[in-house]
């Protein structure tokens, strides 16, 4: 049996009947509020007294979900940007403002963009490096071996940084994840900057790759789980195009410094700022809200603990007050459940072949052929490495070389930025 209603600020909702199988949204009214539904099924007396809600009576502005034992529900919509909390297919929706997604999201894309620009720097480092007048050094005659090594060194040290934050993400934490990120960034950088020798730049390369093995890992998860639900794909999507901006910023300062004698130390040295700006701003936010709950969920310290601690970093990260935030105790309530069920699910024992069957076998070669044709294609060998092959296709001047990098960066975050948000 349907029901069909339509809700006027302060007016009553008729009882519903006392076997509802279906009720469906309902039309438009010319009210600010748009419309309510309710689904489900629950008991209910035959003949229950109508109710009245005032918008201004709610805990909150947006939406009012109620809850029964039966998971009937009901949403009164006033309109505004609204999102589900943390992902957990709460009940509740939330307003958010962008300026508290801001800087959530701004703080964990430099770990991107960091990246990114040590692509494109190292394009005009090793032109630089390498050049009698430019490098100011007396060991600028490198090897096709240690020029390789300089440019892969970073690569390297990001392989390693994946493996080693494997076993120590759930521990770390994502914030301090990226913190760490930001200290391993700003320390390659300074010491790339000011090596004395191909030792010691090797060396500041590899540790400039450790983090951008933490910072890969932890920057996604950390805006996935911080931001709302409603934008969720499109910061991670901002977070891929931060990435582009930086190869662009690296060529950009590679064109800038390319006929300065010693310029590839700033090439390098130009990221630790950047560096130090991304870890005093993660040090300025919460720890992700469903870290803690997983914290708890595995039992790594008094549930009622890290509960208490969600709630406040919910609150704080969407601008809230904690005192009689009740929007961030359901949102944190209904994540907790959620998490619970989830990790339930994960003890079950599964077997490793179940990986290549149905869906999952569609996913593994969707994201694993992903990864392969990106790398098979040769593009981060060319934009690794684009001054120097621009210089060998006829660029010969190293400014002429580093200004068409400047136009492959343009055209690539141009492109990136095209591409439709998720």
């Amino acid at each position: 049996m349907s029901l069909r209603a339509s809700l006027q600020l302060g007016s009553k909702i008729p009882p519903p009947t006392s076997n509802p199988s279906r009720i469906r949204p309902p039309k438009k009214s010319q009210s600010s509020v748009t419309s309510f539904f309710c689904s489900g099924s629950a008991k209910r007396s035959t003949n229950p007294p109508p109710r009245t809600i005032f918008l201004s009576q709610t805990p909150f502005s947006g939406r009012v979900a109620l809850s029964s034992s039966r998971r009937s529900k009901l949403e009164v919509q006033a309109g505004g940007e609204e999102a589900d909390s943390l992902g957990s297919g709460s009940l509740y929706r939330e307003e958010f403002s962008w300026s508290s997604v801001i800087l959530p999201f701004l703080f964990p894309a430099l770990g991107g963009l960091l990246f990114g620009y040590d692509i494109g720097a190292t394009s005009g480092a090793t032109i630089s490096l390498q050049s009698a007048e430019l490098s100011g050094t007396t060991w600028f005659n490198l090897s096709a071996v240690q020029l390789g090594l300089v440019v892969s060194g970073s690569l390297y040290g990001a392989l390693l940084g994946s493996i080693a934050v494997y076993p120590l993400a759930d521990f770390l934490g994502r914030r301090r994840e990226l913190i760490i990120a930001a200290i391993l960034y700003a320390l390659g950088g300074s010491l790339t900057s000011y090596a004395s020798g191909l030792t010691i730049l090797l060396i500041g390369r590899l540790i400039y790759g450790l983090g951008i093995g933490l910072a890969m890992h932890g920057a996604p998860l950390y805006i996935a789980e911080t931001c709302p639900t409603q934008i969720r794909g499109t910061l991670i999507s901002l977070k891929e195009l931060a990435i582009v901006l930086g190869i662009l910023l690296g060529y950009f300062v590679g064109n800038h410094e390319i006929n300065v004698v010693g310029g590839w130390r700033v090439m390098f040295g130009f990221s630790a700022p950047i560096a130090l700006f991304m870890g005093i701003g993660m040090m300025s936010l919460p720890p992700s809200p469903r870290w803690l709950l997983l914290r708890a969920v595995q039992g790594k310290g008094h549930l009622e603990e890290f509960r208490e601690k969600a709630i406040g970093a919910l609150s704080k990260l969407r601008g809230r007050q904690r005192a009689g935030d009740k929007v961030s105790e359901k949102q944190i309530e209904d994540a907790l459940v959620s998490l619970k069920t989830a990790y339930a699910d994960e003890e079950t024992e599964t077997s490793f072949l179940e990986l290549f069957q149905g869906s999952s076998l569609k996913a593994l070669i969707i994201g694993g052929g992903l990864v392969l044709f990106q790398q098979i294609t040769g593009q981060p060998s060319v934009l690794y490495y684009a001054g120097p092959i621009l210089q060998t296709a006829g660029f010969s001047a190293a400014s002429d070389a580093t200004r068409v990098s400047v136009i492959i960066g343009i055209f690539k975050s141009l492109m990136t930025g095209s591409c439709p948000k998720g």
